[in-house]
């Protein structure tokens, strides 16, 4: 087979994979459409736990007549994207497995596993631990006023709250991939476990600051990304080392 014919069909099983996932994703938009009102009950879940002991009356509002309406599709599109990335990672594996030797497809298969895993992890962080937390916080700034002052009262927005939330949901979701991206560097020979031990210091910086950028500007947030973030550092550190004696073990059998 020419070069050509064969780049020709690997082009077009490429684009067929890329087409069933994203056919797979809308098929699970509109499947989420329908049960749209149920997801935004789950993710409002936080919040009403949070303010459940309140004396104040809550209530989320809207201001403009196609916001909740907005919202349910961002709700069925980010249950879609939460749902779809694992089948798209999947055909991506499908793509590149029969160009992989034996060894390399047991190599990529733990990443394979752990990155919806991580990227879950992250979400359940957000949903059980730093949204409660945080709702708290912010909350604490409200005031009951007085007689020559006016009180202060959180009316939270549905499209606001939920994009909060979602946003929350990927950043610390893809966030948590850190320990993936870092041992697929180690295997190519980017980098190694001496490599990130010395850069301790300066990875701390970059993580705070990171946290900074994708969370809100408050404390907790952003504590609660970055604690995280340095545990999978360090270990990023260990399993890299243990990749580093598990290669230098082969090498030596292999020298045998």
């Amino acid at each position: 087979m020419a070069k050509s014919d064969s780049f020709t069909s690997h082009f077009v099983e490429l684009r067929a994979r890329l087409l069933h996932s994203l056919i797979f994703i809308f098929v699970m938009f509109v499947f989420s459409y329908i049960f749209a009102e149920e997801i935004y009950n789950f993710l409002v879940e936080p919040y009403a736990k949070a303010v459940k002991n309140d004396q104040i009356s809550r209530r989320l509002i809207f201001t403009a007549l196609h916001e909740t309406f907005i919202t349910y599709l961002k709700v069925a599109f980010f249950a879609a994207i939460f749902v779809g990335s694992p089948v798209l990672l999947i055909q991506i594996y499908k793509f590149i497995a029969p160009g992989l030797y034996k060894n390399e497809k047991k190599a990529i298969l733990p990443y394979l596993i752990s990155t919806p895993l991580l990227f879950l992890l992250g979400g359940l962080l957000v949903y059980y631990l730093v949204m409660p937390l945080a709702i708290k916080f912010f909350l604490s700034f409200e005031t009951l006023g007085s007689n020559s002052t006016l009180p202060i009262q959180l009316e939270a927005k549905v499209n606001e709250y939920l994009s909060l939330i979602m946003r929350l949901i990927f950043a610390f979701g893809i966030s948590f991939q850190l320990p993936i991206l870092l041992n697929l560097l180690a295997r190519v020979g980017v980098v190694n476990s001496d490599y990130l031990k010395a850069r301790r210091r300066y990875v701390i910086v970059i993580i705070f600051a990171l946290a900074a950028i994708l969370t809100p500007p408050d404390p907790i947030t952003q504590v609660g990304l970055a604690i995280p973030l340095l545990l999978l550092y360090e270990l990023s550190i260990f399993t890299v080392k243990f990749i580093e004696k598990k290669n230098e073990k082969e090498a030596n059998l292999e020298d045998a």
